[in-house]
């Protein structure tokens, strides 16, 4: 099946590419192009970005936690409806996992998927060197086909003299050169770009991405070069499944980093998701289980702790016994208090007893094995899951025999203990793909039809 693509890659994180996808999915929006959004790697915000650029749910691909047929089957249900697919790379083009050359790198994706690539070159303050540096990548990884050139904060100097010199060494097309334009930049916080919902102005920026694209890239080369990408023999069909459980999943300004493919595969295994907010609701909908994913909380401390209500109707779920899955900032959120940059302490809901401490330093990040010290709600004793972690918070307070996990990975510092668990409860700060973890979906999944069975 014939599926028109691109990667849009960078030689380093910060090299433009972000403002190059953008541009370039919400410039062919506007021609009333179908364009399906991916991004390379964990990462949430990015994908809500591209959600509002295009329209369409973005979906993340990731070489480290999907197993190949996984990444495939996420790549093909939702490339078949659209007319092209851009996906957005991650970091540097071989920036991967720390240790194992390319593995969970924006450049595996691409040879698992035969997609071009199109590398974005930061090129201020730099002439001929570019060449030099665009040849290198070429070379390191021959089989990855860098088919196109982006020259990113590019002066009338670039277009003039580097441009030629880079098609003519090297054969390669350069398809634009983009102009610094400071108007365009996205506001950031500590964990990155600020997320799509708390964005005001994010309709005009991508509208000012999409003229700057426009404007500066060949979009007809674009078009081109994504039309050659090689077939695939990929086909999805949907399952037929029966409702078998409902699951209540929290989704505000406050929680809002789940993976898409994550929420659809709980329906295709037959949960019915009924979405609430823990900011703004008083009580849980009527469900089986709940979910609370990361984002935020941090950021609403004031609203989250004054509203009473949902807190109660949190502890009351638990002491029924309801399956609880909370990942990261549902994590911070059910614990009993959450002390903030300033010193101030809020109170969570309570299930989790101990504290967050909020602080300025990074205390993870990177992708993450947890081996499951114990049966919860997602993995039985000795079960490994792969998810990923990155978080300015600690908690405190937690007795070692409470843990949920044995951790490997991350920064680095050897294996540590993490997570909660309690009963029916699992709190951590891993974030799971499930669909890559597809024994911990189902059995989150049952955990909950067996607990509406009762």
């Amino acid at each position: 099946m014939q599926f028109p693509r691109l990667m849009i890659a960078g030689v380093h994180s910060s090299s433009g590419k972000t403002t190059v996808s953008l541009g370039l999915m919400a410039a062919l929006k506007r021609r009333r192009i179908k364009v399906q959004p991916f991004k390379v790697g964990p990462d949430y915000i990015d994908s809500g970005l591209h959600s509002h650029a295009c329209g369409r749910s973005s979906h993340n691909l990731d070489s480290w936690m999907m197993p190949p047929q996984v990444m495939q089957t996420v790549f093909a249900k939702n490339a078949a409806s659209a007319e092209i697919s851009i996906i957005e790379g991650v970091m540097g083009l071989f920036d991967g996992y720390r240790g194992e050359r390319i593995a969970g790198s924006s450049a595996e994706v691409a040879l698992m998927l035969n997609t071009p690539v199109v590398l974005v070159v930061n090129v201020k303050s730099m002439s001929q060197s570019c060449v030099a540096l665009v040849k290198g990548f070429m070379e390191y990884q021959p089989e990855v086909e860098i088919k196109g050139i982006v020259l990113n904060q590019a002066s009338p100097f670039h277009r003039e003299w580097v441009l030629p010199n880079l098609e003519s060494e090297l054969g390669v097309k350069v398809l634009g050169c983009v102009p610094w334009q400071e108007s365009i930049s996205i506001p950031e916080r500590h964990l990155g770009l600020l997320p799509a919902d708390e964005h005001g102005e994010l309709a005009d920026h991508l509208h000012k991405m999409a003229d700057l694209v426009e404007s500066n890239l060949d979009m007809e080369a674009v078009l081109a070069l994504a039309g050659e990408a090689k077939p695939m023999e990929l086909i999805w069909q949907a399952p037929q499944v029966e409702k078998r459980t409902v699951i209540g999943v929290a989704r505000d300004a406050a929680f809002s980093f789940y993976y898409q493919d994550s929420l659809d595969y709980l329906s295709e295994l037959g949960a019915e998701l009924k979405y609430f907010s823990p900011l703004n609701d008083a009580s849980l909908p009527e469900v089986d289980g709940i979910y609370v994913g990361g984002g935020f909380p941090e950021m609403f401390l004031p609203q989250l702790s004054r509203n009473s209500g949902m807190q109660k109707a949190l502890r009351q779920a638990h002491r029924m016994g309801m399956p609880i899955l909370a990942e990261c900032g549902g994590l911070m959120y059910l614990s009993r208090t959450l002390k903030d940059w300033e010193g101030n302490s809020w109170p969570g809901v309570g299930l989790v007893p101990g504290e967050i401490i909020m602080t300025r330093k990074l205390q993870e990040l990177g992708y993450i094995k947890a081996i499951a010290l114990r049966d919860t709600v997602i993995a039985g004793k000795g079960e490994v899951l792969r998810g990923h972690e990155f978080h300015y918070s600690t908690l405190e307070g937690i007795n070692p025999q409470d843990c949920a996990f044995g951790l490997e990975g991350g920064m680095g510092r050897g294996v540590s203990r993490g997570g909660y668990a309690e009963g029916s409860l699992l709190a951590s700060y891993l974030h799971l793909q499930l669909r890559a973890n597809p024994k911990a979906a189902r059995r989150f999944v049952e955990a909950c039809a067996e607990y509406g069975n009762r």
